[in-house]
């Protein structure tokens, strides 16, 4: 009996095993399909961005937005134009196979390149870090498909993702909703070192937009950022758009960051 047993055990372990090994390789080709999400070459937009605290005091900023895709690697300049940090901008640079270029320019101060140090800072007193906004490739992290589950009216596909370099990131991990008909993160969980669950960010609405070549994109109109620990958010939502119409590479630059013109 205790051969038998040994044996029912070690076939459980490995097929367990293998059924793992399955849901890591799901897991990875959703991510690998969210990577892939279809983009506008070009984009144009107006973007208010609304800070609100656990009282529901709220501030409006408004972003004027230039971002770029061009051989799978993005580009994003932001001007504020109304608000607190007036007059800042900031842009931002992916690179292949090396970490996001990111400048910003203070009123009255010069360029500066943001360090990789500051990665776990406030971008500018709202509820992203640096770290935030920048891109990580796919197989910076594991994934781990962790079943089918409905959030927020979506249904979606639910992925555990780990960092491989746990100092390439400053979560533990994320557990990530995507929705299966846009194959777009819908609602994402992250998690400091103690494993303890420190911010969300929901995609509030996604729409179909056409741009100016005809092609038409799914895209998320109005997303929040919630620090969980303080009940603060950060609320971006478009309010105009351009897609698809050329932008004059001048603008991705940092000298168009001195005078953003």
């Amino acid at each position: 009996m205790k051969k038998i047993a040994k044996i029912t055990g070690t076939l459980a372990a490995l097929t367990l095993a293998v059924q793992v090994a399955f849901a890591d390789q799901k897991g990875y080709d959703i991510m690998k399909q969210v990577a892939d999400f279809k983009e506008p070459a070009f984009n144009h937009s107006l973007v208010t961005l609304t800070l609100k605290d656990k009282s529901g005091t709220a501030e409006d900023w408004v972003i004027e937005e230039y971002g770029k895709s061009e051989n799978g690697l993005a580009s994003l300049v932001m001007l504020f134009r109304k608000g607190a940090k007036k007059d800042t901008r900031f842009l931002q640079i992916q690179n292949d196979g090396k970490p996001d270029d990111k400048y910003i320019y203070l009123p009255g101060l010069s360029t500066r390149r943001v360090n990789s140090n500051e990665g776990s800072k406030s971008f500018l007193g709202t509820d992203a870090t640096y770290d935030d906004l920048t891109t990580r490739d796919v197989d910076q992290d594991e994934h781990d498909y962790m079943g089918d589950e409905s959030k927020n009216g979506y249904d979606c596909y639910k992925i555990r993702e780990t960092p491989k370099d746990a100092k390439s990131s400053q979560y533990a991990y994320r557990i990530t909703w995507i929705d299966k008909k846009t194959m777009y993160p819908i609602y994402t969980e992250m998690y400091n070192k103690n494993n303890k669950l420190v911010k969300t960010l929901t995609v509030n609405k996604i729409e179909k937009r056409t741009g100016a070549t005809g092609v038409t994109y799914d895209i998320p109109l109005s997303n929040t950022l919630l620090d969980v620990s303080t009940g603060h958010s950060t609320t971006l939502t478009i309010t105009q758009m351009e897609l698809d119409k050329p932008i004059p590479a001048r603008v991705f630059t940092e000298a168009f960051l001195k005078t953003g013109k």
